[in-house]
């Protein structure tokens, strides 16, 4: 595993995370240089333990994560990712909603900071992008790509899903948001986003 000098990538993770990005993102990362690092709300704890997906009904992936999602900045990273799955569903939730506020929970607070932070690189595969649709001002008028079954939710929050045939495509890259259909095209979406990362000089 070679020595992270270039930077970090920050994952956005909760429980019911997608065992294969996880993998993928903690086997390429580092191979060019930068420090995988998992963010989430910790709700007043030192550290939170999280599973992957079941798979044949075991869960194959566990993680520890100590980064509180409310005492980094976006521009502490190189990139941001959403992690793939129910995920990103549960970072969402907010203990007291209040009607026609904006979501506040914590990850959604730090997206929306990131969406508007110059040189950062956001990424989101497959299920992630229910991350974005907590607030509709993240994703209007961006193209994009995502699983076939949250389409709904992701036009509903004003984005331009690009489809190739009768399939989303598999990659999209628009201004400083990559989406990637499903896992099936991690490799890919990674190759992507470091290069864009090192596009930025």
């Amino acid at each position: 595993m070679a020595t992270a000098t270039k930077g970090k990538i920050g994952v956005l993770i909760e429980d019911h995370f997608d065992s294969t990005e996880y993998r993928k993102f903690n086997e390429f990362f580092p191979t060019k240089g930068y420090e995988v690092e998992y963010i989430t709300h910790l709700w007043g704890q030192k550290e939170l333990h999280f599973g992957s997906n079941p798979e044949n009904n075991v869960v194959e992936e566990q993680v520890t994560v100590s980064t509180e999602v409310n005492d980094v900045n976006p521009s502490d990273y190189k990139g941001i990712i959403c992690i793939g799955a129910y995920a990103t569903d549960r970072l969402r939730y907010q203990v007291n909603p209040k009607k026609g506020e904006k979501n506040q929970a914590p990850a959604v607070v730090f997206l929306r900071n990131a969406v508007n932070t110059e040189n950062v690189k956001l990424g989101a595969i497959c299920h992630s992008l229910w991350l974005f649709c907590a607030d509709n001002e993240m994703l209007k008028d961006k193209k994009v790509t995502c699983a076939h079954n949250i389409i709904c939710d992701v036009e509903n929050a004003g984005a331009d899903v690009i489809f190739d045939g009768d399939q989303t495509a598999d990659l999209v890259i628009d201004g400083n948001l990559i989406t990637a259909k499903h896992p099936g095209v991690t490799d890919e979406f990674m190759e992507k986003f470091v290069e864009a990362i090192e596009a930025n000089g």
